[in-house]
């Protein structure tokens, strides 16, 4: 798929499956330490087309490259764009009804997407354990941006998030224009994983939940 400047990156469209959902797309960006294969991405992009979404996924330049670190916010940002401007000219739902978010640092480019340009056409954003500090650093807030956001916005956080608790969040959502939904999953980390003895058995429900919480949500503010 070809960027800016030159660049090319990859990306992947999971197809809806028939749902009584209006056509809609969701561009949803990894995290800082794994690319758009990784096994938490495919599960949800699985998942969400099979309850009747188009799901676009792809690689931050830097991870197409396969180098370690993460691009800077402003190149994440401009490849983030250049990915929803090429959805909407190839998935006919993501000119009807556009949604986008992603896992961690992908969720928090595509809320600097949102409040750097207040005119692109969006539904909202998807935030799937969003990295609002460092771990161990709750002094280094990643907020200042999100008032300039403007959009519907869904936060999907862990209990246990290292990066930010739901209890972390609450007082900065509570006051942005319009109202954040935050859905907590409960003993979930940064990834929604759940400890316990009988973990391996009930992860799946709970990337389940999550996602039907997604649908309902989505469908609630296309």
């Amino acid at each position: 798929m070809g960027l800016t400047n030159g660049q090319h990156t990859t990306a992947l469209v999971y197809s809806a499956q028939e749902s009584d959902l209006r056509p809609t797309t969701l561009v949803l960006a990894h995290g800082a330490g794994a690319p758009q294969m990784h096994p938490f991405m495919v599960t949800f992009a699985r998942g969400l087309s099979e309850r009747g979404l188009d799901v676009v996924t792809f690689n931050f330049l830097y991870m197409e490259q396969r180098r370690k670190a993460p691009d800077r916010m402003p190149k994440l940002v401009e490849c983030f764009r250049a990915v929803i401007d090429l959805a909407r000219q190839h998935v006919k739902s993501a000119r009807e009804h556009l949604f986008i978010g992603g896992k961690s640092m992908g969720g928090r480019a595509a809320t600097h997407v949102a409040a750097e340009d207040p005119d692109l056409p969006m539904s909202g954003i998807v935030l799937l354990g969003y990295p609002l500090h460092p771990p161990g650093r709750p002094e280094q807030l990643r907020d200042a941006h999100l008032p300039g956001v403007r959009r519907p916005m869904l936060f999907v956080q862990g209990s246990r998030d290292t990066f930010g608790t739901p209890s972390e969040l609450k007082p900065i959502l509570a006051s942005l224009t319009p109202l954040p939904t935050l859905h907590t999953v409960e003993g979930g980390d940064h990834s929604f994983k759940i400890g316990g003895r009988d973990a391996k058995t009930r992860q799946a429900a709970v990337y389940s939940e999550v996602q039907d919480t997604i649908l309902e949500w989505m469908s609630s503010v296309a």
